[in-house]
């Protein structure tokens, strides 16, 4: 197969050494009581028992009472030696949906706190007066789908429903998994949540340039697998799309074909060449996971070390991308106005979604819906910085390399409105707007935190932001930023956040690592402000 441009292998990677999982011990901070670095802890140790222990003593606090089960899904120290510990909540054993919380406690072991959305008592008798099969009715499922009884206190007040899970496609051909919830009371439908998490895009170019790799040698054949990240690697899927049992179940997903070479090169830099793109994917995994691993010290999208994989030439004439919890799925575009979605801001984006998922767990609708994609953006936007690739610097354009025609992307952190769809303002109807427009809101707060207002050259792109309350905004940094909304969705985020409560989280994080009162705590406060929040 001939070559014309060849992918270097880099040194082996290595990174710092961190706590092992479940030590106590973490290394003071600063007399000021700033947070210098966070490690995860053991989510079954002394500090995280002691955490459940406070959830249970502060009830009145926590909304936890005798008839609920609390188990921890995940545990952070501080450097100041502060502990905050991520729950989840059952009531008679059933899952209570949105009804997670952190409990913050002092290097000292007092009890400092609560982040959750749960504000009323959870007084829900578990049994149904509706059947699980009139509850598939209502939700237009299949009678073979297995409903689930849950308390959902996604909304104003906790009520025991029926969840019902549906698959299909959506218009572009994106497989669907949506949530339903029934009144397991009155049979009302309760809401909908769609469950497979996309970035709109229209196509993606191969941009990358020669970039190096790290392969697995077997036997005579080399395979586009990564051993020093997780075993994270790409796969073929001969634009061949999921089963509807895949979209639902999760059973019978076509991995598809991992790519392998008989030399250490893959890709010639084209699409006459279906390696090419599958390097993009790759190289974007690898930008993404080191961005986590040395600005956070998160090992991986799981926080564990495992890695997951990525898919390629999916579908026909697909327009898009998407995570579905375990893998990041790219189409290649239509070829005309759009390439193969397997940019390096896509990657990031996608694989966000999967750190989103496996921390604050941001419910994919509503004002939490926007957060979750505006954290998507986000952090792909600071991957495509950190990666600080020439032929790809770093901006505040979503997608704007697999816009073969305008080189707009689909989306722009610094005017998100320009796109004729996207929010740039906070207004009550946010709720209502889809996801991936009411994530202007979030996207204008970080580029004006960032960068802040006015007109400026970012990766040979011109810039140019207002403020929604005609204010002035000096910017702190990208780097700065990313620190304080990387804590805030660690720490202080919940499935259920919204708008309001995001500025709350990220004047929280601000002033864990920068002090209360201090430029950056204050630049947030003038940021939110500036988009309306607040």
């Amino acid at each position: 197969m001939p070559r014309t441009k060849s992918w270097v292998l880099p040194a082996v990677f290595t990174a710092a050494a961190t706590i092992a999982a479940g030590s106590p011990t973490v290394a003071a901070g600063p007399d000021d009581g700033r947070v210098t670095s966070t490690r995860q802890i053991s989510e079954d140790g002394s500090q995280a028992k002691a955490a459940v222990s406070a959830a249970r003593t502060h009830d009145e606090r926590t909304k936890v009472d005798d008839r609920q089960k609390l188990t921890v899904t995940d545990a952070l120290a501080d450097s100041t030696g502060a502990t905050h510990v991520r729950m989840r909540r059952t009531l008679d054993g059933l899952r209570v949906v949105g009804g997670d919380l952190v409990v913050h406690r002092s290097a000292d072991g007092s009890f400092d706190g609560t982040t959750q959305t749960l504000t009323k008592d959870i007084d829900v008798d578990t049994e149904p007066a509706v059947t699980g099969a009139k509850a598939l009715k209502r939700a237009g499922a299949a009678k073979d789908v297995e409903p689930k009884l849950v308390v959902d206190a996604a909304g104003s007040t906790p009520k025991l429903a029926w969840l019902v899970t549906t698959s299909g496609r959506q218009k572009d051909g994106t497989p669907s998994r949506v949530d339903t919830y029934v009144d397991a009371k009155t049979g009302a439908v309760l809401r909908a949540e769609e469950r497979i998490q996309t970035v709109d895009g229209d196509g993606n170019s191969l941009y990358g340039g020669t970039v190096p790799l790290r392969l697995t040698q077997s036997g005579s054949t080399y395979q586009l697998k990564d051993p020093t990240r997780g075993n994270t690697y790409t796969t073929d899927m001969k634009n061949a799309t999921d089963s509807a049992l895949c979209s639902v179940l999760g059973v019978g997903c076509k991995t598809g074909t991992l790519f392998t070479s008989p030399d250490v090169h893959f890709g010639n830099g084209s699409n006459s060449n279906r390696e090419s793109a599958a390097v993009d994917a790759q190289y974007g995994t690898n930008a993404t996971w080191d961005y986590y691993k040395n600005t956070f010290g998160r090992n991986g999208i799981f926080g564990t070390g495992a890695g997951s994989y990525n898919r390629v030439h999916y579908g026909k004439n697909y327009v898009n991308a998407f995570w579905d919890g375990t893998k990041m799925t790219y189409g290649d575009g239509n070829g005309t106005t759009y390439g193969p979605l397997t940019s390096l801001d896509v990657a990031g984006h996608e694989m966000t979604h999967g750190v989103t998922e496996n921390t604050a767990g941001l419910t994919y609708s509503g004002e939490s819906g926007g957060l979750n994609e505006s954290t998507s953006d986000i952090f792909g936007s600071m991957v495509e910085f950190s990666a600080a690739n020439s032929q790809d610097p770093g901006d505040y354009l979503i997608g704007e390399e697999f816009d073969l025609a305008q080189h707009l992307g689909l989306r722009r952190m610094d005017n998100p409105a320009s796109d004729g769809d996207s929010l740039s303002c906070w207004s009550t109807n946010a709720k209502n707007v889809d996801v991936h427009f009411s994530s202007g809101i979030g996207n204008h707060f970080f580029y004006l935190l960032a960068e802040g207002s006015g007109a400026k050259t970012i990766g040979g792109v011109q810039h140019s932001s207002t403020t929604c309350n005609g204010s002035s905004v000096t910017g702190i940094g990208h780097v700065v930023a990313a620190n304080i909304w990387y804590r805030a969705l660690t720490v202080y985020m919940t499935s259920g956040t919204d708008y309001a409560a995001a500025r709350t989280a990220t004047l929280n994080a601000a002033r864990d690592l920068y002090g209360a009162g201090s430029v950056q705590q204050d630049t947030v406060a003038a940021a939110w402000s500036a988009v309306s929040v607040g």
